[in-house]
């Protein structure tokens, strides 16, 4: 028997839980359908790329992901500039332009002038109408051998910086990085007192 004055035991079991489970049938006729959409699209946009326009390298914001880099929305009119493209002629040959992004680094600026040049050198641009060859149009010895980008053109790469390996000498053995420390912070911490006392002499020697 329920000692004391406890509620009485009123269990909620009666709640469908078969309207609740969630079934996951359709996952592989939903790839292969994405997979035949890709197919139609690379046949439809051929002789193009794949993965879309050309993207410029770039920082993430704010300070938690500043370090890493990722394809940004389009390149400065300043990179483009310095590469020797027109900003009307970007867009038509599969380079992403974005006229509201500034370059903030002289490193980040090179490196997508440096990206842009070696997109133009791989480039092989067919004429909008067949037999009817145009100023910057490729060759027709290029054009045979074209082939269509699969996948992500130009990936962005994040480089490594090398390790230097260092022997371990007798002295850095011997080395004590806290008693280091601690002269260095107490040197920062009297320096001002220090320059005044030391420019108070020097005014007391001229006297």
């Amino acid at each position: 028997m329920v000692k004391h004055n406890n509620v009485i035991p009123n269990g909620h079991f009666k709640k469908h839980w078969q309207n609740y489970v969630r079934t996951w049938f359709n996952q592989p006729a939903r790839k292969a359908r994405r997979r035949t959409a890709r197919q139609k699209k690379a046949v439809k946009i051929f002789p193009r790329p794949t993965a879309g326009p050309l993207r410029p390298v770039v920082h993430g914001q704010t300070l938690k992901y500043n370090m890493k880099v990722r394809a940004g929305r389009g390149f400065s009119l300043e990179e483009l500039k310095a590469a020797g493209i027109p900003k009307k002629l970007a867009p038509t040959i599969g380079i992403s332009v974005d006229h509201r992004r500034k370059n903030r680094s002289l490193e980040g600026l090179q490196a997508n002038v440096q990206r842009l040049k070696t997109y133009k050198a791989k480039l092989v641009v067919f004429p909008r109408r067949a037999r009817k060859f145009k100023a910057g149009d490729s060759a027709p010895e290029e054009l045979a051998n074209a082939t269509q980008v699969q996948g992500t053109f130009m990936p962005i790469v994040r480089e490594r910086p090398a390790v230097e390996l260092v022997k371990v000498t007798d002295e850095l053995k011997s080395f004590k990085a806290y008693d280091k420390l601690r002269v260095e912070r107490v040197n920062k911490r009297h320096i001002g007192a220090r320059l005044k006392k030391a420019a108070e002499a020097e005014k007391e020697d001229k006297k």
